[in-house]
């Protein structure tokens, strides 16, 4: 792949066009005016909910301001991220930043005056102004949440300090990523630098005595900081339990079910399902050994590929390629997908200076912005599958909802993304030109749903202890989350990999459990989208046009209602019996064309 120094040496068509914000600086600034002049005038709104018609105006004006700061602050992160530490960019980020705490703190009022509404007077307001129906779905959220929503002062307190105090997540990753020294490895006569950005590719080196040195020292000066980080998981931990019993919830995840309006059986089944298959798991890490052909599987050698290919893939060549591998989602999908290339919506090339990882990000008003560090391999071919179905299901929703309906949950938003995973890794095991390409598609959608079924099952029911812990009276101490982390691991592996005391460190580095339960969101989601690809290249058409439905549904919809529309209960086992069969279905595709026709 060309390397490039700076992004003045990026060819545009590889850049992002953030056009549609902002055509200009100027342009910035005068909208950044403009919202806060929108923010300001909320304030006259208080005491609306007496008057329906009232209601209504004061809904339209919140939607207007917030679709316009949404453009306001993804346009100045996604500049941001461009080149980090320009100072320009980051005065830019903070002004939206400023303005949406002026928006929360001016918004306050309407949730707790919302709620002094008795039933009969909340009806009421449906039958003094029609229009306002369009917004019932939201009015209906916020209207059960009758007696969790305190006071407006209250709001405000809260709203604040949450504001002022929660920092924990950028504490920790600053100490994992800027502040620790983890030393340095040669390889082929070169030092190298150990760090959290290039750690997972030095576990891939060949030698193992490399890939023991790297671990080592890597785990030793996490082990030093560990404790700090255990102070700081379990601040946070305490603050969202806190905020719970404050709001009247039994728990924080008792909040969190609330939030998503399920009941904890779904969960409950997830999670029972997943650890009554944790052989397929463990079949999984014999394949692993037997490929890699050693004698035993250790935890130095779980980063390792089970195939790769050395080819390098144009930009071009991974946009033909997502093209053909999504084909059986049909022409109507493949066009909205094409939109994504013809309109420059990704920044694929690295540089110094440009944010790591990949994401996409959208607001109510554009289609989403992709980020990503493009390298030529098959995992980069993969992020653009995964991001550019985010952005596909952000048009199918622009188009079918207004925009009060556009912001969809994460638990339904990663199944658009991993979907396409499963179809590119299916594409390649078809229609790859080499055994290793073909090995290296099924390879690709295996870690997928190791890391993202299995792993996020598991780290998802640590978390669950840890709030449960905090909840009872304890604390996160480093011995308590080591234990966790170390039983976890034992109970996944068997006697399948020969694991040593660092496994122990895993919680340190994740900084999803500082996101509060995200994780099974992950679980829920490659399941369904295991199940919806495995369907749709089988031939289903009837699963074809629910998936298509199911991308178009907004935010008016619950969850358990959106995934319905696939015809999936999620309290029923089938879903997750199904994913984990998909899963052992590729491990034995695996070993067919490793071994040349045999199993």
């Amino acid at each position: 792949m060309k390397k490039y120094n700076s992004r003045k040496d990026v060819p545009d068509k590889y850049k992002w066009n953030l056009k549609d914000f902002f055509q200009t600086e100027k342009d910035f600034q005068e909208n950044l005016k403009k919202c806060r002049s929108l923010v300001n005038d909320l304030k006259k709104y208080v005491g609306c909910t007496k008057n329906a018609h009232k209601l209504y105006e004061f809904l339209n004006k919140e939607i207007e301001a917030i679709a316009l700061w949404e453009d306001l602050y993804v346009y100045a992160y996604l500049i941001n991220d461009q080149e980090l530490g320009n100072e320009k960019s980051i005065k830019r980020k903070n002004q939206t930043e400023q303005l949406n705490l002026e928006l929360e703190m001016n918004l306050s009022f309407f949730a707790p005056e919302l709620l002094k509404l008795s039933k009969d007077e909340y009806d009421n307001l449906y039958n003094k102004e029609e229009k306002l129906l369009e917004f019932k779905a939201s009015l209906d959220k916020i209207y059960r949440e009758k007696k969790h929503t305190l006071t407006e002062n209250e709001e405000q307190i809260i709203s604040s300090l949450v504001n002022s105090m929660n920092h924990f997540d950028d504490i920790s990753s600053t100490m994992l990523n800027s502040l620790h020294n983890y030393g340095t490895v040669t390889i082929n006569d070169e030092e190298i630098t150990i760090a959290t950005n290039n750690y997972r590719h030095l576990m891939k080196n060949k030698d193992s005595k490399i890939r023991k040195n790297v671990r080592e020292k890597f785990n030793k000066k996490i082990d030093e900081y560990s404790t700090a980080n255990a102070m700081l998981l379990s601040s946070y931990v305490s603050m969202n339990d806190t905020i719970a019993k404050i709001r009247h919830f039994d728990s924080a995840w008792d909040q969190k079910l609330f939030e998503l309006n399920l009941d904890n059986n779904v969960f409950k089944t997830l999670v029972d399902t997943t650890e009554e298959n944790i052989n397929i798991l463990q079949k999984y890490y014999r394949l692993k050994k037997d490929v890699l052909n050693l004698e035993e599987l250790t935890s130095d050698d779980m980063a390792l590929d089970i195939a790769k290919t050395d080819k390098e893939y144009t930009i071009e060549e991974a946009q033909e390629m997502i093209l053909e591998a999504i084909k059986p989602l049909g022409e109507e999908y493949l066009s909205k997908f094409k939109k994504i290339f013809d309109n420059n919506y990704i920044d694929y090339c690295q540089y110094k200076g440009k944010c790591s990882g990949g994401y996409s990000f959208s607001t109510i008003n554009n289609n989403s912005r992709i980020l990503m560090s493009y390298n030529g391999n098959l995992e980069s071919i993969s992020t653009i599958a995964h991001e550019g179905g985010h952005n596909v299901q952000h048009q199918y929703v622009m188009e079918n909802c207004p925009k009060q309906y556009r912001n969809t949950p994460n638990i339904t938003d990663e199944v658009a993304s991993l979907t396409n995973e499963c179809l590119l890794s299916n594409y390649l095991a078809e229609n790859g030109k080499t055994k290793e390409e073909r090995l290296a598609g099924i390879a690709n959608i295996l870690d997928v749903i190791v890391s993202n079924l299995f792993g996020a099952v598991r780290e998802g029911k640590m978390e669950e202890d840890m709030y449960n812990e905090v909840h009872n009276g304890g604390v996160l101490t480093k011995k308590y989350l080591d234990k966790l982390s170390y039983d976890s691991l034992c109970k996944y592996y068997g006697n399948t990999v020969k694991y040593d005391d660092n496994i122990k460190n895993g919680w340190v580095n994740r900084s999803h459990y500082y996101m509060s339960f995200y994780l099974y969101s992950y679980a829920i989601s490659i399941s369904v989208a295991s199940y919806v690809a495995d369907r749709i290249l089988s031939g289903d058409k009837k699963v074809l046009e629910k998936y298509i439905e199911f991308l178009k549904v907004g935010s008016d919809s619950w969850p358990i209602e959106t995934f319905k529309v696939l015809g999936i209960d999620l309290s029923n086992n089938n879903v997750y019996k199904n994913a984990i069969d998909y899963f052992d279905k590729l491990i034995d595709k695996y070993y067919e064309i490793y071994n040349g026709g045999e199993k």
